[in-house]
């Protein structure tokens, strides 16, 4: 088996498990409560366990992967994710299941950008179109796929098969893994920065805990205020300190460059609308039709059948309108599709809902891959992995957001268990997210990117066999790597 065909099996596995997992409880959570004899305000510390590891895990995830190597980071990561899925699945207090879910998203942090990394460094800018059909699997369907799937498996098993389902597909993917996949130390300039560990761990992590409970305790409680507070000058902190030091933990420079600055916006303002969507249109449809939790579930599904649809429209138009003519259009799109899930009178209508939902994973996710894809054209390989790392971050970040924001507009017309009323104003709120990432994605290049003028390599590379990129000085972020350390990206 070729070794890229090996980093594509095993990344699209270990994604798909941590993209499932960022919703498949969701549904579950009062059954939980009950089993384990909690109130489900308790239950929900399972979910903001997992929530608040991973934003703590994210800052890190690029360096270990360029000190450590990419490989071994990963699947440690991997195995330690399957490993906390057993404990979860097995857990019989809720004790032992927070603990397990954290120590989840503790490896899910470090799983995500150091997988892309891995992908993205097998394969050159010039072939990355055709992997829109492997992206839009973990990075889209699978958190669309995780409520139907958790209502499911809830109401015609347990719980406890919610985490393992993660446990053979895991084991295969670290067999797999240990095998095929071949090491890519990019190595680092300097000692690891432990004034920007300081102060970027516990930003994310306590603004990932506000953003959580902001919308359903209040933002003038004590312990949610001090912590977005806390957060949020952390954070800026963090980030004058990044963009000063010589050896930063985050390359925070990199956001200077046009295409990867952009797409970085775009991906915190369309998370945001995404995720907001999928957690209020739910909420909406129950509150219009009186849908059980299952079937509000299901509502959502057409948007995975779009999602793949999606994957095909990429590979097929990106490269003859190129990144801006392609994501506009479809931000665009995207917008008013949203407004008309909005509109008095759709979420009464099943096929109504079907059509839309199915629309909205079509055109936002031909957005979402078309930015993903043209974001790290220009990025070298040697600045991959940090890349990588502020993308994800900025990305996990925008969908916290997205949900507290919807969360804060339903909880500030009162109750909206009744009125549907808040839940459209909330939709709404997600379209207008939407459209400003139309603005940024003015900033895209029209042209989609270019085989390099010679390669050496062709249908038997491998990585290590590749085109080296020189150093390009005009761009900010680029040296990253030891000093005369020359950058080979894998074919």
């Amino acid at each position: 088996m070729r070794p890229r065909t090996v980093v594509i099996l095993v990344y699209t596995a270990a994604m798909c498990m941590n993209g499932l997992d960022s919703t498949i409880v969701n549904p579950a959570l009062f059954t939980i409560a009950g089993d384990l004899d909690q109130p489900v305000s308790a239950a929900n510390t399972v979910e903001t366990a997992f929530l608040v590891a991973l934003a703590v895990a994210l800052p890190v995830a690029g360096w270990l992967g360029d000190r450590y190597g990419t490989k071994r980071v990963f699947l440690g990561a991997l195995a330690a994710f399957t490993a906390a899925s057993a404990a979860c699945g097995l857990a019989q207090d809720l004790t032992t299941l927070v603990v397990a879910r954290a120590v989840q998203g503790l490896a899910g942090g470090l799983l995500t950008p150091v997988g892309m990394t891995l992908l993205f460094r097998a394969v050159p800018p010039h072939e990355r179109i055709s992997l829109s059909k492997v992206l839009i699997v973990p990075t889209a369907l699978m958190p669309a796929l995780g409520p139907p799937l958790g209502g499911f498996l809830t109401e015609h098993l347990s719980w406890h098969w919610l985490f393992f389902v993660n446990v053979p597909i895991g084991l295969a993917a670290v067999v797999l893994g240990t095998v095929g996949l071949r090491e890519h130390v990019e190595g680092t300039a300097g000692p690891f920065d432990r004034t920007g560990f300081w102060l970027a761990t516990p930003a994310l992590g306590l603004l990932t805990y506000a953003l959580g409970f902001g919308p359903s305790r209040g933002w003038t409680q004590p312990g949610v205020a001090i912590c977005a507070l806390l957060g949020v000058a952390l954070l800026s902190a963090a980030a004058v300190h990044q963009w000063r030091t010589p050896d930063p933990l985050l390359r925070v420079r990199l956001l200077a460059d046009r295409v990867f600055g952009a797409a970085t916006a775009l991906a915190l303002l369309t998370s945001a609308g995404l995720m907001g969507v999928l957690f209020v249109f739910p909420l909406l449809y129950q509150a219009a039709l009186g849908a059980s939790a299952l079937d509000a579930g299901l509502s959502v599904f057409p948007e995975a059948v779009g999602l793949m649809l999606a994957s095909q429209v990429v590979d097929r138009l990106l490269p003859r309108l190129g990144p801006r003519r392609l994501a506009v259009p479809a931000l665009l799109l995207a917008a008013g599709v949203f407004a008309a899930l909005a509109a008095p009178g759709v979420a009464e209508n099943a096929w109504a809902v079907r059509a839309l939902m199915f629309a909205v994973g079509l055109v936002l996710g031909t957005a979402v891959l078309t930015v993903q894809i043209a974001g790290f054209a220009d990025v070298s390989p040697a600045d991959t992995g940090q890349a990588m790392g502020l993308f994800t971050i900025v990305r996990t970040l925008g969908g916290a957001f997205g949900i507290a924001a919807c969360a804060a507009v339903i909880g500030g017309h009162g109750d909206g268990a009744v009125d549907p009323g808040p839940f459209r104003t909330a939709i709404w709120v997600t379209a207008g997210l939407v459209a400003l990432g139309a603005l940024a994605a003015l900033r895209l290049p029209f042209a989609a990117p270019e085989p390099p003028p010679f390669e050496d390599g062709g249908e038997g590379a491998d990585e290590g066999a590749s085109v080296v990129e020189a150093e390009r000085p005009d761009r900010p972020g680029n040296g990253g790597g030891p000093p005369g350390h020359t950058s080979v990206p894998s074919a």
